[in-house]
């Protein structure tokens, strides 16, 4: 196996290491429905995921007819009530996913979740999962403060703080994810199976993989 050099290996959770797709679609048709809209698909609400909640919320509403400030303040507590009842009913790691961090543990590497998603929601469905004990860290779109979710390098720099020091690389799915990593200064991997908002290849990444058999090969290569 490839033997890596960084210490510390980050990723993003929804669309990287998590399909959170389908539980993320029920609780925005939870919303649709409270606003009596037609239901979206799980592949209409993929390219919404990325930037929290909110954003994914307001994504939604401007894509079925849009609403006012006061109708979009009850929606998003309706659909972050539901999302947090149902955070782990369809929700599953990615194939291989789960094999490639304890691989990367095994190396005595730290893994560590940076996500835009609220950290008690992340903590919540990772902990449903039984896989919250594998992380050294978990860093959510809030735990920063208002400001300072990914893009802006602070999560990644606390994710490293946390993690005690060292070389690390980001894997995610996202400009968010990539431009985090790059504001940072360190290395990053985009997967190309998760919630594409554009082509994997204009996320100019440092290495793409089409699957987390890649992973650590990749790894292997950008930290030589």
């Amino acid at each position: 196996m490839t033997k890596i050099s960084f210490d510390i290996v980050g990723f993003d959770l929804d669309g990287t290491f998590l399909d959170t797709s389908g539980d993320l679609t029920a609780a925005v048709n939870h919303a649709l429905a409270e606003a009596g809209r037609a239901p979206l698909t799980v592949e209409q609400v993929k390219p919404m995921i990325g930037g929290g909640a909110k954003h994914m919320l307001a994504l939604t509403m401007e894509a079925t007819g849009g609403c006012t400030d006061e109708e979009f303040r009850r929606l998003y507590k309706l659909l972050l009530g539901y999302y947090e009842a149902n955070v782990a009913v369809e929700t599953r790691p990615f194939p291989g996913a789960v094999e490639a961090i304890d691989a990367l543990r095994g190396q005595g590497v730290k893994v560590a979740v940076v996500t835009n998603k609220f950290e008690s929601l992340a903590e919540k469905a990772l902990r449903e999962l039984g896989l919250r004990d594998r992380f050294a860290a978990l860093i959510g779109g809030d735990t920063m403060g208002k400001g300072f979710a990914k893009p802006h390098r602070a999560p990644i720099d606390e994710m490293i703080r946390r993690c005690g020091g060292g070389s690390a690389a980001f894997v995610g799915d996202s400009i968010y994810d990539i431009q985090a990593a790059r504001n940072a200064g360190i290395p990053n991997v985009a997967v190309s199976f998760g919630f594409l908002m554009q082509p994997v290849a204009e996320l100019g990444a440092d290495a793409v993989i089409d699957d987390y058999a890649e992973l650590i090969p990749a790894l292997g290569r950008i930290g030589a």
